[in-house]
């Protein structure tokens, strides 16, 4: 393989950023981000970079940059203290239900959410395309002083003769509900041909969510709403031109889980196969949005520098099928040879017998390859590894400070130990109502 090439290849593709969610696991806590929108940004020609949610992480996020793409998707309910929330058309009793029911939806992230309004707003502010699903939709809208129903059920149900459930805890996967899409929008026009070919003319989509768009954000327009009016998808009209690098949308529900039990995934060649969906324009919205991020990179580089990218994706795709060939032949040699242990007759495949070697070589060389600049890469695809100096300095610092603010308290009276926890934590819930008005206000 051409090693030049090779090097490129991580340092030329645009990088869109995904903040992880946290959860527990074994009394641990555990980042993570859904394999499906990996898969479906990956293939579409761009490199997820995910960003830890970690505390003090939002103080770092120049570090990520050149950032040519966000993509913002699931998580915990937002701060109803960082937009105009109204809870007066609830009772004690709704309230005790809603926890009740969405115990571990209600959890509110703080730093998930200073992170995640960050990159909303510098994208809002630079037009980096963005792309929110489910909770990310709620975050944009919140980055544009839009607010939130506190639960879709409890709050439409007065307002609405129609009823929608919005979220089936016990088949997340399966769960559909019709959605009427606005003619003219990018959403219909992704989904024209199976909208055209619908008795009642609504996508049936899957979604798990029990709050929504309540006002929308004077900059969008909507493209879809549930049988209650719910606002199911969104986008903004001045800044949608994928050729050119514009893509600010929002879906309220999960085009990317919206794909048959039994689909194969992906072909030959790794691209999404279109039967894998409910509907052939379910990927689209990725695919648009990966090109508005590849456009949104290029529009970043001088004319040079832009047509040299341009010949180097050629190179680069020529590379990926050699490699896709190259791996596929080894499987279907190491699946021949299992064949063969089982037979009588011990002849070898007659498949493994007439392929090239060389072929094989290739995806050797890859490996080999890749084994020995592993590192280079990863510096050249992300901030952790090269801020990783940085922040074990101020990681030797912080613990420096705390055995020095331990053997202080430890040689305290009990009285006034206890008197500081108690000012300290006062401070704490003092500092977090400032720090919520603050971004209430921004």
């Amino acid at each position: 393989m051409d090693g030049a090439v090779a090097a490129e290849l991580a340092s030329v593709l645009p990088r869109v950023l995904i903040v992880s969610r946290r959860t527990v696991r074994k009394n641990k806590f555990v980042d993570f981000v859904g394999e499906y929108h990996l898969d479906l940004i990956v293939s579409y020609g761009a490199v997820p970079v995910i960003v830890p949610r970690v505390s003090g992480l939002n103080s770092l996020l120049d570090s990520f940059e050149p950032i040519h793409g966000v993509l913002l998707c699931e998580g915990e309910d937002i701060d109803p203290t960082l937009y105009d929330s109204d809870v007066s058309a609830l009772t004690p009793e709704d309230v005790d239900e809603i926890k009740r029911t969405h115990t571990s939806d209600i959890l509110i992230d703080r730093n998930k959410d200073s992170i995640e309004l960050q990159l909303a707003r510098r994208c809002l502010e630079r037009n980096i395309p963005y792309l929110g699903i489910c909770r990310g939709s709620q975050v944009l809208n919140v980055a544009c002083g839009g607010s939130l129903y506190q639960d879709v059920e409890k709050e439409l149900s007065g307002k609405s003769s129609v009823q929608v459930k919005h979220i089936n805890y016990d088949d997340y996967d399966g769960h559909r509900h019709p959605v009427k899409v606005v003619q003219g929008t990018p959403l219909h026009d992704w989904f024209e041909k199976s909208l055209s070919n619908s008795e009642d003319k609504c996508l049936h989509v899957n979604s798990y969510h029990h709050q929504g768009v309540k006002r929308l954000a004077r900059r969008f327009e909507p493209m879809a709403f549930a049988p209650d009016g719910l606002v199911e998808a969104f986008f903004d009209p001045d800044v949608y031109n994928p050729a050119e690098g514009k893509f600010i949308v929002g879906l309220q529900f999960h085009p990317e889980r919206m794909r048959h039990p039994e689909s194969g995934g992906s072909d030959s060649d790794g691209a999404l196969l279109e039967n894998e969906f409910d509907y052939p324009g379910c990927p689209r919205a990725y695919q648009e949005f990966a090109k508005a991020v590849i456009a949104y990179q290029k529009r970043l580089l001088s004319p040079k520098k832009a047509k040299e990218l341009v010949k180097l994706d050629g190179d680069i795709e020529k590379q990926r099928q050699k490699l896709i060939r190259s791996f596929s032949l080894a499987k279907h040699i190491y699946e021949e040879e299992q064949v063969c242990k089982m037979r009588s007759d011990g002849k070898t495949p007659q498949l493994s017998r007439v392929k090239s070697s060389r072929d094989l070589e290739v995806g050797a060389e890859f490996l080999q390859f890749n084994e020995f600049e592993q590192m280079e890469r990863l510096k050249q695809m992300g901030a952790t590894v090269r801020n990783s100096t940085i922040l074990l300095e101020r990681l030797q610092k912080f613990k420096q400070r705390r055995s020095a603010a331990k053997s202080m308290m430890e040689s305290m009276r009990t009285s006034d130990l206890t008197e500081l926890h108690e000012f300290y934590k006062m401070m704490v819930e003092l500092g977090d109502e400032v720090l919520g008005t603050r971004a209430n206000t921004a």
